[in-house]
C-alpha cells in the first residue's frame, strides 16, 4: 500500500459516523494519521450514555464542549463545563462525566491515540448521521465482556463496585 492509499483509507475512516451508546461520533483525526500520538473524536451523546468512573493507565484525555452542559469529576473534584470550555484529565486520574442536558457534543482528544480503537470496536458504522436515542442498558454479559476487554486490551480500569 502506498502513502496515497493509506491517506485515502484513513480519510475514509475519519469521515464515517459511528453509532455509539445511543449517540454517535465522527473521527476527526485517527491514530493512523498521527503516528499513534493522538486521536480526536467529535462525539454527540445523550444523557445516560456516560461511562462509569474509570482510570486510564496510558492515555490523557482532553474534553472541549461544543454543545450542552457536562459535569466532569476528576480526582474527586467536580467541574461543570458549558460550550467553549475545556478540561484535561491526566492518565492515572480517576474520572467520569455526567451529561446535564438532553445531549452534549464533546470534542475528545486522546493522547496517545490507541483508545480510538475501543470506540471503533464498540460502535457501529453509519451511512449518515444517526438519530439520538436513549441508550439501552447493557446486559450483565456485555458488561463483563466490556470490562475485561477494556482492562486487558485498552488498559482502562472501571471503578465500579
Amino acid at each position: 500500500m502506498n502513502v496515497n492509499d493509506l491517506l485515502q483509507k484513513t480519510t475514509d475512516i475519519a469521515s464515517a459516523y459511528r453509532g455509539y451508546h445511543g449517540g454517535y461520533f465522527k473521527t476527526l483525526l485517527s491514530p493512523m494519521q498521527s503516528g499513534g500520538e493522538l486521536a480526536i473524536l467529535d462525539m454527540v451523546l445523550p444523557k445516560g450514555a456516560e461511562p462509569p468512573p474509570h482510570i486510564h493507565e496510558k492515555e490523557h484525555e482532553t474534553f472541549y464542549i461544543l454543545e450542552g452542559t457536562v459535569e466532569f469529576v476528576i480526582n474527586g473534584t467536580a467541574h461543570v463545563l458549558v460550550p467553549g470550555a475545556a478540561l484535561f484529565a491526566p492518565r492515572q486520574a480517576p474520572h467520569y462525566f455526567k451529561i446535564l442536558t438532553a445531549t452534549a457534543r464533546i470534542i475528545t482528544i486522546m493522547t496517545p491515540g490507541d483508545l480510538w480503537h475501543y470506540f471503533v470496536e464498540f460502535s457501529e458504522p453509519c451511512n449518515e448521521i444517526p438519530q439520538i436515542t436513549s441508550p439501552e442498558p447493557p446486559t450483565p454479559e456485555q458488561i463483563r465482556y466490556m470490562a475485561e476487554r477494556l482492562s486487558s486490551r485498552y488498559h482502562l480500569n472501571l471503578l465500579t463496585k
